[in-house]
């Protein structure tokens, strides 16, 4: 069975979350292997260790790749745009060549279920599969077709399944950056919409309850699943829990339902002897 390819992008200060997902998928794929793929510019040998000797311990194998900073001489690169926002979007190019699909996970998720679903699934011809998260209403959605020109459902991020082969040939870095550029003040959260104005309809539409479920938002999804969608539901069905927004489970006073579940796996990445947090 071909191991998962997890592909993560952050730096040193969000290392300790990445830890805690990588215990989450331990825990919740027995006998899997996997390759995690670390994008990052200068991340130290020392903290990058702890979590290499934790992925041994797990029987993963970790794949630091340290960006070359002259992919970027021609992007719009500020306080507001790092250059980082650009990796996800652009590992098809900055992850070796061989590699033929990624599945990318934010570090502020935690992987409850088996991934394996969907890192088997046929994209059908498409460079991403991605969920956009049902919210309250649907202006959220018009509003971001209105400001990024493009009539799909807006799509969230911070899981991608991506096909690497395909967007070797399709994605453009000089595209991306002249749309950073010329765009700058309409962007909002600068590489999400980016994927949403250049590739929207070149996304394969995922089950945001399944895959990218916004712990925030339990009440509302409970609601629109007529009661359907309950705790137990989410506990046997949801594979990946996002924890979005400015609030972090990781940091005192999270207040959202699901922030005693992540306290639980930071416990045990802790007994692994390699936390950073």
């Amino acid at each position: 069975m071909e191991p998962m390819r997890i592909l993560v992008t952050l730096d040193e200060a969000y290392l300790p979350p990445l830890q805690v997902l990588l215990t989450s998928l331990h825990v919740n794929h027995p006998g899997e292997s996997m390759e995690i793929c670390l994008l990052h510019d200068g991340i130290p040998a020392e903290p990058l260790g702890a979590v290499e000797r934790q992925c041994a311990q797990y029987g993963f194998s970790l794949r630091p790749v340290e960006v070359d900073g002259a992919v970027f001489a021609n992007a719009p690169v500020t306080r507001q745009y790092p250059q980082a926002m650009y990796y996800r979007l652009l590992a098809p190019h900055l992850l070796p060549e061989g590699l033929d699909r990624a599945l990318y996970l934010d570090p502020d998720t935690l992987v409850i279920n088996s991934l394996r679903p969907l890192w088997d699934l046929d994209l059908a011809g498409h460079l991403f599969a991605a969920a956009s998260h049902t919210g309250k209403t649907e202006l959220v959605h018009n509003l971001n077709q209105v400001r990024l020109k493009t009539d799909r459902e807006y799509f969230n991020s911070g899981v991608l399944l991506m096909d690497l082969e395909a967007g070797r040939r399709e994605i453009q870095p000089g595209a991306i950056f002249r749309y950073a550029q010329e765009h700058a003040k309409e962007l909002v959260l600068p590489d999400q919409d980016i994927l949403n104005a250049l590739y929207a309809s070149r996304i394969l539409a995922l089950d945001d309850y399944v895959w990218n479920y916004d712990a925030r938002n339990y009440n509302t999804y409970l609601l629109r699943s007529a009661g359907i969608r309950d705790l137990d539901w989410v506990m046997a069905h949801t594979a990946v829990l996002h924890f979005c927004g400015k609030a972090k489970p990781w940091r005192r006073g999270y207040l959202h339902r699901f922030g005693i579940l992540y306290k639980h796996y930071m416990e045990l990445t802790r007994r692994t002897g390699f936390y950073l947090g």
